[in-house]
């Protein structure tokens, strides 16, 4: 029967997108078949409203493609540690359904009914004893172990910020693994802000806010969000999550979460917000250096039984320098080719390989290639860098690109006036000056600058 399930799982997999499916049907254990009812558990009443309405003529479907049966009716079981590891994975009540489409349950939907809770989940893959500790993470990750262990109370709120792929989503995933080795009845709940906003919506579509509101702010000890970014721009939605935050704060619950950005440099996020995201301790990952880099390709290699030499760690963590998942997704890379080659990972075989898959490293050769490395870096657009806007979110990275043009390549502050919007002379040179000044005595302005150095190349 399980294997029947997993089969039907299979063919459903491809007729959704992977966010549906892993939102809505990754979840649902299968419990048999009773007679002609499919027994399905469930995270919660939510979850049966909307598969009934949306999923569960392809369900049904796929069941009886694979058994062979006649029609087929669904008894759902609320099983409530299930909602527990849905929480954990960053899971959640739905998208908002478009208004027009139905809410009612199906006729072939039988009653719900309660089962035994079981236990939590997280992504067993990321914790503390496999996070690779180096100068570029050491304070975010004292600072998520501090957090974990209800000691650190300067650490509450715990902001962490750094680019894609540096293991901002291990930390957090960490946190709450240690949060319930601690207390294994502890109410973790880790999800995404932009699932936040989701099931924000639709519970006020359909008149549930009081059930969210006691979700998120008395039935959560410690909340974990990935990419709060998400919110910038959802008055609303912001609204919601500043009295959430409040009240989980005053509380004394954890609250840990993650941005790709500096929070003042989050554009269109309330000033309210961004002050409470200071309250606490905001931490920053970088990219890593060679041997840091070096030890998660050996942990990495430990952890999947690849063979990996040490002259074959260096030359890859010569060649990847981006980011943690990309270094990872080339070790894997040519360990599966090797196994489908039958050849062992040596020198020769990983230069041979990577020259066919990797780009080019970038190299800074100009004014425009400084400029978009500022503005990936700090999330804004060129014409912003460009403009005559002083809002700190913009005149920063301003000053930061200019800092970066003259000192790396030399330009003459009357041309970098002119390719950055005809900005006057006098006014780079400000610029270049009070951006050398705090590399030398702003620990954060030091290693922005450092992380687009090594973007470039320069």
């Amino acid at each position: 029967m399980n294997e029947l399930w997993e089969e039907a799982l299979k063919g459903l997999r491809e007729k959704l997108s992977a966010e549906n499916f892993e939102t809505w049907l990754a979840p649902v254990q299968f419990a048999g078949i009773e007679n002609d009812a499919v027994c399905l558990r469930i995270p919660n009443r939510f979850y049966a409203d909307w598969i009934s309405t949306h999923y569960l003529d392809l369900v049904l479907d796929a069941l009886r493609a694979q058994a062979g049966t006649g029609p087929l009716k669904v008894q759902w079981i609320v099983d409530e540690g299930l909602q527990e590891r849905v929480q954990a994975r960053r899971s959640s009540p739905p998208p908002a359904p478009p208004p027009a489409q139905p809410q009612q349950r199906p006729p072939s939907v039988a009653p719900v009914v309660d089962a035994p809770r079981s236990s939590h989940g997280l992504n067993p893959k990321y914790t503390f004893d496999n996070f690779v500790v180096g100068p570029s993470n050491q304070l975010a990750h004292a600072a998520a172990v501090a957090a974990a262990s209800g000691k650190g109370k300067r650490c509450n709120p715990l902001f962490i910020y750094g680019g894609v792929g540096l293991g901002k989503t291990h930390l957090v995933n960490a946190v709450g693994h240690r949060v319930l080795e601690a207390k294994q009845d502890a109410r973790v709940l880790y999800l995404s802000a932009e699932r936040f906003t989701n099931e924000f919506i639709w519970s006020l579509q359909n008149h549930r806010i009081n059930e969210f509101r006691e979700r998120y702010r008395n039935a959560c000890d410690v909340l974990l969000m990935d990419d709060v970014q998400f919110l910038a721009g959802r008055e609303q939605t912001q609204e919601e999550f500043f009295h959430t935050f409040n009240a989980l704060y005053h509380a004394d619950r954890q609250i840990v979460v993650t941005s790709d950005v500096y929070p003042q440099q989050i554009r269109e996020m309330e000033e309210r917000l961004v002050s409470r995201f200071q309250w606490g301790l905001v931490a920053d990952i970088q990219a890593p250096e060679l041997d840091t880099r070096i030890a998660i390709l050996k942990t990495k290699a430990q952890e999947e039984g690849i063979a990996l030499s040490d002259d074959v760690a260096l030359f890859l963590a010569q060649v990847v320098k981006s980011n943690v998942r990309e270094l990872e997704g080339t070790l894997l890379r040519l360990a599966v080719k090797a196994e489908l080659m039958r050849r062992p990972i040596d020198l020769d075989f990983a230069r041979e390989t990577l020259r066919a898959v990797l780009p080019a490293p970038d190299h800074a050769t100009s004014v425009e290639d400084i400029q978009r490395a500022v503005c990936e870096y700090f999330n804004i657009r060129l014409a912003d860098l460009k403009s005559h806007r002083r809002h700190r979110a913009v005149a920063y990275p301003r000053m930061v690109a200019m800092y970066l043009c003259r000192q790396r390549l030399g330009t003459s502050y009357p041309e970098l006036g002119d390719r950055f919007g005809g900005k006057d002379h006098t006014t780079v040179i400000s610029a270049v000056r009070k951006i050398g000044g705090l590399v030398e005595e702003d620990a954060a302005v030091r290693n922005a600058v450092e992380a687009i150095e090594r973007k470039l190349g320069l």
